[in-house]
């Protein structure tokens, strides 16, 4: 199995005191991946948790829990959307911002979100079996998005790579699996 602990940064320093934690894993083909946000959540914009969460775009537009996996030497990846409201997306890339798709191979991604005055959890156990071989290794960026309560976006992830924020490049896909 293995196992990495991170802590992401923000591109830009924020306006907003709060830490950004977690930890992913893969034992064969089994994802776990679990963050948690910490600090002055009542500054953040954090949706609501729906009854009946599904597929939704666009979900980066605001507070979003992200990741990135990649075939290593490839340049297949896909990019995942968890919003604290429960909704999600997965799009499939064939290079660098390239041949954007919605992954219909998965059909639901649950995942628990737990949200008190404290912190916010967000967990998520998957079989990555419709979408890669257990034999294939992988390179994973780990990324969120913040909205705060004026609409101010500020981009989290492992290390940032360019002159803007840009979770799709995959010199920033850090974590290896």
């Amino acid at each position: 199995m293995n196992k990495y602990h991170f802590d992401l940064q923000p591109f830009e320093p924020g306006l907003i005191d709060i830490k950004i934690s977690g930890k992913i894993s893969r034992n064969t083909n089994n994802l776990s991946l679990g963050y948690k946000l910490e600090g002055e959540l009542e500054k953040i914009e954090i949706p609501a948790i729906e009854n009946i969460p599904n597929r939704k775009n666009e979900l980066w537009e605001a507070t979003c829990f992200e990741f990135f996996l990649g075939i290593k030497n490839s340049s297949r990846y896909w990019e995942f959307n968890l919003s604290p409201s429960g909704h999600w997306n997965i799009y499939r890339f064939d290079d660098y911002r390239q041949g954007m798709e919605e992954e219909i191979a998965v059909t639901s991604l649950p995942f628990s979100v737990q949200h008190d005055s404290d912190n916010l959890l967000l967990n998520l156990e998957m079989d990555l079996g419709k979408l890669i071989s257990e034999k294939q290794s992988l390179e994973v960026g780990i990324t969120t998005v913040i909205q705060d309560k004026n609409r101010n976006i500020t981009y989290w992830a492992l290390t940032h790579c360019g002159k803007e924020a840009d979770f799709h490049l995959r010199d920033s896909f850090v974590v290896e699996l």
